[in-house]
């Protein structure tokens, strides 16, 4: 059944609300009973999340590991029940590593919010810094 309320609008103000680190708008997305899986951890779908109290703590895991995180170029799309946004993911870590990689959200919608958001991203080294200079 198609989800009208869903629209690669609504996934532009999600990904919007990501770039401004407003954890009170992204969960206004998320449905009550809301999933994150995130990009990595142990388990087969990586660290997933259950539940609104542990999606919130998810998803500012990702300030606190890059606190300049940005989700940039965004492209989505919705077809019925699902969606996807590909962007490019930037940030670094406390330690300098930068990260710099192309990823996608794989998204699962119930009554017009989010109920499983699944995160991929490539598997690139870590950038270099700016002004920091490589030998040859």
């Amino acid at each position: 059944m198609a989800n009208p309320q869903v629209t690669a609008a609504t996934l532009q103000a999600f990904s919007d609300a990501w770039n401004r680190h407003d954890i009170e708008a992204l969960m206004r997305f998320m449905a009550e009973d809301c999933v994150f899986h995130a990009v990595a951890g142990s388990e087969l779908f990586g660290r997933s999340f259950e539940g609104r109290a542990a999606v919130r703590e998810g998803f500012q895991l990702a300030w606190q590991a890059f606190p300049d995180a940005a989700w940039l170029d965004g492209e989505h799309f919705v077809a019925g029940e699902r969606g996807v946004s590909e962007s490019t993911f930037r940030g670094t870590k406390a330690d300098g590593t930068r990260i710099e990689a192309r990823m996608v959200d794989v998204f699962t919608f119930r009554d017009g919010k989010i109920a499983v958001k699944n995160a991929y991203r490539k598997d690139r080294p870590p950038v270099a810094a700016a002004g920091s200079s490589t030998a040859n």
